[in-house]
């Protein structure tokens, strides 16, 4: 049997076979790594669908596999019994219905060139195979008529058929790509004017690795894609931040975790999420989906300096001692490189933690296809107003910046700066069992 790419996450659809982790001949058993891919996504290992033999490496290292296509032949030696020959047997039955189909499309084919008269309107002469040609690329007799024939007598031959359906291939693919290269021209090397960038004595060149190109991508395609606005209010996190000092020990004596910031604002956004669930939206064409689910990715720096956005799935159906496991566990195997292809794919809305290196705030790119991405800055110790019964007073409070970049096609202001202004609310009343 032939061992097929399998699905590597929403929107993949082809990977490069980065390296064999088994030879032609190897006894392999269930889930046991077998060849390392890498897609525009993440890099990742396929299992091996069972027990067997590998008989045969069909992709080489180095070529590019689509999702479905054959890389290697597997030999499984396992006797099927009664019900599952019965399974193989309709599976073959499917085929072969498939193969008449096909057949029959064919012959279809044939009949509709045999009833295409031998002559166009002007008199040229269609032979049967050029009509054959015409009549599976549904190209009409004025189109025919318009061809300027090489053979005798300004007889349109084969080689002129297949002349006339290539070019019309160059003018589809000249049009469709026509904007992108007019895009790519001003991006030549970096410089909007398309002249190369200038390189002095001493300069270092370093040339993009493939995750930062696929990096570099996507954050140029959202910021041409979505108009990108971003709000920002502070956050008093005093309370919050005595409160996870008080738990912290006791959690990670009971948990074997540490009790870091990240799973509490991930909370916090899937519970603001709940109450605004028009920012847990994304866009298509003039549609906006409004997404059933609270998948919220969570920006992770890799050892190289690269990013990789894992996805906690359904968060604001766990409590924080879940989303603390979700997050060591996820940014674990990130950092290892480790992920499956399902745990970077689905994310509905995104949240990057600038403070992780003592930085303020920022204004994050958003994470298409989604619609909104979350950025929490450093907790700091500064002065702060409290008002207080007797009046107001100066007191040393910890203060955070969080900044929420959103889509302008689908989120204004006013919803925008509602949800934000809810996640300041939680985090400033933050109890890990509120609803």
């Amino acid at each position: 049997m032939n061992l097929v790419l399998p699905a590597m996450g929403e929107g993949v659809i082809e990977a490069t076979i980065n390296k064999w982790l088994v030879k032609a001949g190897s006894a392999i058993k269930e889930d046991d790594p077998l060849v390392e891919v890498a897609t525009d996504k993440v890099d990742s290992e396929v299992p091996a669908p069972e027990a067997g033999t590998i008989i045969e490496i069909i992709a080489s290292e180095g070529s590019v596999v689509k999702v479905g296509e054959p890389i290697a032949v597997f030999e499984n030696n396992i006797e099927l019994n009664p019900e599952e020959l019965l399974v193989v047997n309709k599976e073959v039955d499917i085929i072969r219905e498939t193969i008449k189909g096909m057949k029959q499309e064919k012959k279809e084919e044939v009949q509709v060139s045999h009833d295409m008269k031998s002559r166009t309107p002007s008199g040229k002469f269609l032979s049967p195979l050029v009509r054959s040609i015409a009549a599976s690329e549904g190209i009409s007799y004025a189109d025919l008529d318009s061809v300027s024939g090489t053979g005798m007598d300004g007889r349109i031959t084969k080689e002129d058929i297949l002349r006339l359906i290539e070019e019309r291939k160059r003018e589809k693919e000249d049009q469709r790509t026509k904007t992108d290269e007019e895009m790519k021209k001003s991006q030549v090397r970096g410089k909007s004017t398309g002249t190369p960038q200038q390189s002095s004595s001493g300069d270092e060149i370093i040339e993009m690795d493939r995750v930062r190109r696929l990096i570099a991508d996507h954050m140029v395609m959202s910021k041409r894609t979505s108009p990108h606005v971003t709000s920002f209010i502070d956050a008093d996190v005093t309370r919050l931040v005595n409160w996870r000092n008080s738990v912290k020990e006791k959690f990670l004596a009971k948990e074997g975790l540490k009790l870091t910031l990240t799973p509490i604002f991930i909370d916090v956004a899937a519970r603001a999420l709940t109450d605004y669930p028009m920012i847990n939206v994304s866009v298509d064409g003039n549609n906006i989906i409004k997404k059933k689910n609270i998948n919220i990715g969570m920006a992770t720096a890799l050892p190289d300096g690269n990013l990789i956005v894992p996805v906690i799935k359904n968060a604001n159906e766990k409590n924080i001692t879940g989303l603390a496991r979700a997050v060591n566990d996820l940014a674990e195997r990130a950092r290892s490189n480790r992920l499956k292809p399902d745990e970077i794919t689905g994310g509905t809305f995104t949240l990057t933690n600038f403070g992780s290196y003592n930085n303020l705030s920022g204004t994050p790119i958003i994470n298409q296809p989604q619609a909104a991405i979350l950025g929490t800055g450093a907790v700091r110790k500064m002065p702060a107003v409290i008002e207080t019964p007797d009046g107001d007073v100066i007191a040393v409070r910890s203060i955070m910046i969080l900044s929420l970049s959103y889509d302008h096609r689908v989120i204004d202001g006013v919803l925008a700066g509602k949800c934000l202004n809810r996640i300041r609310e939680l985090l400033e009343h933050y109890t890990p069992d509120a609803t």
